[in-house]
């Protein structure tokens, strides 16, 4: 149920670089030097996307993976500068949990994870990571949790009931 962004014309999007790595290829002539930059790209009101840039050059990887962010960005529910509700989303060895909070707790989450959420506009989170602290896969397991929320309409729509008995049920 990933709510897909159309078009990204009108949208002012701020990109993040995660996380650069640099590989190295040995060769018979010596040793090639390549750079993997992972970006996150948003425009902190509920859009978010990520990327991966691979070239020989850090900037020209970094551009290449805003470039793939771009093309896929999605619509994330916030309320009230937090999410909805609790998550647990997995993606490879990665395993995010996320937690709504009040008003004037912040962002509470490391690295990758903290990137993707102020990226996506969340002001106030309380976020847990498990198993591998691998940046590209913290960066997908915390875009799949994203992607999963749902906001109170969407679920009075699928229940066929209206907003108001969502919170009293």
């Amino acid at each position: 149920m990933v709510n897909r962004v159309k078009s990204t014309n009108d949208l002012e999007l701020k990109d993040r670089l995660v996380a650069i790595n640099r590989v190295t290829k040995v060769t018979k002539g010596g040793r090639t030097f390549s750079f993997a930059a992972i970006v996150v790209v948003g425009n902190e009101d509920g859009i978010i996307g990520w990327g991966l840039g691979k070239a020989g050059e850090v900037t020209t990887a970094i551009a290449k993976g805003v470039e793939a962010a771009k093309k896929n960005l999605i619509k994330v529910p916030i309320h009230k500068g937090t999410i909805p509700h609790e998550q647990v989303a997995k993606f490879g060895g990665a395993q995010v949990f996320l937690k709504p909070a009040t008003h004037g707790t912040g962002v509470k989450a490391g690295g990758a994870m903290r990137a993707v959420l102020e990226s996506v506009g969340v002001t106030d989170v309380l976020a847990k990571s498990k198993g591998s602290s691998n940046p590209h896969n913290l960066v997908k397991a915390t875009i799949v949790a994203l992607s999963e929320l749902r906001n109170p309409l969407m679920v009075a729509q699928n229940r066929g009931i209206s907003v108001e008995k969502v919170f009293k049920g």
